[in-house]
């Protein structure tokens, strides 16, 4: 629950600058595609900052990444407010709210999170990220209210004095290091550990087990990042405005909290590839309704369905670390293929916003994002077939 609190405050990183995208577009005079640059700046500040915080964790525990993390939080927000240019306001949200701030509340509570819970580690891991999109219900509308009232400078000001007041209280309840490295407990056997071949995670060198994992995190977050990016302007560009995108978003993120917790229990029973691979073929099946409804209804409808399609997806790859890779080194493991996923909402997220610039339209922009979906659904059925190709040869060798 602590874990679940710290992740959800902390994660306003994450959709504070695409909340505030209207009032960026039009406080700087920039593009479409310029007013998304903040948010691309802090999921890959994000992304690379999980490698760091994960390296970290392991080891000094998890309570040292999240001090920095809410120190990182506090400064980013309150010097955000200040800038004035698209350029500072760009920097300021990849260096310290994404690479100090929100970096550190993720992908090491994450890692932390897997390493205390075997039997129900699939469950435990979904919880916890639960939080990342209980962030994405729980801000928007409240972001968007005080943009409204106060302008998103005092927004974003306010807004880093509560994550000062609430984190470090929090982070003091994380102090003790977890068990699992120690006593090295194995897998459940519902779900059993795949090392064919000796130290050939999922039928491959680490290498490659670990460069296909990230090319997938960055294909299925490409394409989820156009709806979450681009849905509040969406609704404005349709005429239903700004706050209507914001509680749309705030749907969309809040079934991505059921997804979570369901694709938790589904993960212990099929395992984390199956439940990757589930994901993504729901997923691309939303963005495919996107692409010809338009309605204020159908919109809700499908946002809800996108959320509750894809939140599943990105707890799937933490679980496969835990499945396929030593216990060893698991807090830098999630966070590189967390950071893969992150470069992937970054990417999605301007490559929307450019798509839109070049057609003045979002049709091609959701037909992009299914090609990229298309791409993570082949690679999670290659590792699937990689993975059980090598079960059947260690079999084999035992038999033999």
């Amino acid at each position: 629950m602590v874990a679940l609190a710290l992740v959800t405050i902390g994660n306003i990183g994450m959709y504070a600058a695409s909340i505030v995208l209207p009032s960026i577009q039009a406080d700087f005079g920039v593009s479409r595609a310029g007013a998304s640059l903040p948010y691309a700046a802090t999921m890959l500040g994000f992304g690379i900052g999980g490698i760091f915080m994960g390296r970290l964790a392991d080891r000094f525990g998890v309570f040292v990444p999240v001090i920095v993390g809410a120190l990182g939080l506090c400064a980013g927000f309150v010097l955000a407010s200040s800038a004035e240019t698209i350029m500072t306001f760009n920097l300021v949200h990849g260096l310290v709210i994404g690479l100090l701030g929100s970096s550190a509340l993720f992908s090491p509570l994450v890692a932390d999170t897997s390493l205390w819970f075997t039997r129900r580690r699939g469950l435990a891991v979904g919880i916890c990220m639960c939080g990342n999109y209980l962030a994405g219900a729980v801000w928007p509308p409240i972001t968007q209210h005080f943009v409204e009232q106060i302008g998103w400078r005092q927004t974003y000001t306010g807004i880093g004095v509560f994550c000062l007041v609430t984190l470090l209280p929090l982070a003091l309840c994380i102090r003790r290091k977890p068990p699992s490295i120690n006593l090295a407990i194995p897998n459940t056997p519902s779900v059993p550990r795949s090392r064919p071949d000796g130290d050939r995670p999922l039928g491959l060198s680490t290498g490659m087990a670990m460069t296909l994992l990230c090319i997938a995190g960055v294909a299925c977050c490409v394409a989820m990042a156009m709806p979450q990016v681009q849905i509040v302007a969406y609704c404005g560009d349709l005429g239903y405005g700004a706050a209507t995108g914001a509680n749309m978003l705030s749907l969309m993120l809040t079934m991505g909290i059921i997804s979570r917790l369901a694709s938790g229990w589904i993960s212990d029973r099929i395992g984390g590839l199956r439940t990757l691979l589930l994901g993504s073929v729901l997923q691309g099946l939303a963005l495919w309704l996107y692409l010809f409804n338009k309605g204020l209804l159908p919109l809700y409808v499908i946002s809800a369905l996108f959320g509750l399609f894809q939140g599943g997806i990105v707890p799937a790859y933490a679980v496969i670390v835990r499945e396929h890779f030593p216990a060893e080194g698991t807090g830098v493991r999630v966070g590189i293929v967390l950071m893969a996923t992150l470069v992937g909402m970054a990417l999605g997220g301007w490559m929307s916003g450019a798509i839109y610039d070049l057609t003045l339209s979002y049709w091609a922009a959701f037909a992009n994002g299914i090609a990229w979906n298309l791409l993570n659904a082949f690679i999670a059925i290659f590792l699937l077939y990689k993975s059980g190709g090598g079960r059947l040869r260690r079999l084999r060798h035992q038999m033999a």
